[in-house]
């Protein structure tokens, strides 16, 4: 199964970036969120898989869409970038600094040694009560403050959309 599931979510996730239909890429960044929820079932963690297709799958696609249908169809008619070698050489450039960057972090921080021994006497497996204090934790390397940034972001982007749309009323 973890083959199956490897191989749709790496031909969905190419599929995804290599298409020229922005509806069909955003089918394929579905796909690939309900692969990485169908490994997370694979795994036995239900609460990830389900979280995975609550925001990931049901709430971050649905926003995408609805972004890609208030965009003015005659700023997507001439929206094609035709590939050229040094945009391709600079992407990659900055892929491997950034790439640099965060292993820089994580072995700075010591958050790779954190990782492992947080896991303590429990045979290397984390249990949710583990990621349920990393997540909801307001302590060193717990994720509550960027869950509430990433809301009011979230938030920020829907009021945008929202603004955005009144204005093509407005000016037809």
């Amino acid at each position: 199964m973890f083959c199956i599931f490897a191989v749709v979510i790496i031909g969905a996730a190419i599929m995804s970036v290599t298409t020229t239909r922005i509806m069909r890429a955003a089918t394929y960044l579905l796909i690939v969120l309900f692969g990485v929820a169908g490994l997370y079932f694979l795994l036995d963690y239900t609460f990830l898989g389900a979280a995975q297709i609550a925001v990931y799958a049901g709430g971050v696609t649905m926003i995408f869409i609805f972004a890609i249908q208030l965009v003015n169809k005659r700023a997507l008619a001439g929206a094609v970038e035709k590939m050229k070698t040094s945009s391709i050489l600079r992407g990659l450039l900055l892929s491997v600094v950034g790439l640099v960057v965060v292993l820089g972090v994580l072995a700075k921080n010591g958050l790779m040694y954190y990782s492992i021994s947080c896991l303590g006497d429990k045979g290397g497996e984390v249990t949710m009560d583990v990621i349920g204090n990393a997540l909801m934790g307001a302590g060193k390397y717990q994720y509550v403050l960027p869950f509430e940034f990433i809301s009011v972001f979230l938030l920020a982007c829907i009021i945008g959309g929202i603004v955005v749309s009144r204005k093509e009323k407005e000016i037809e």
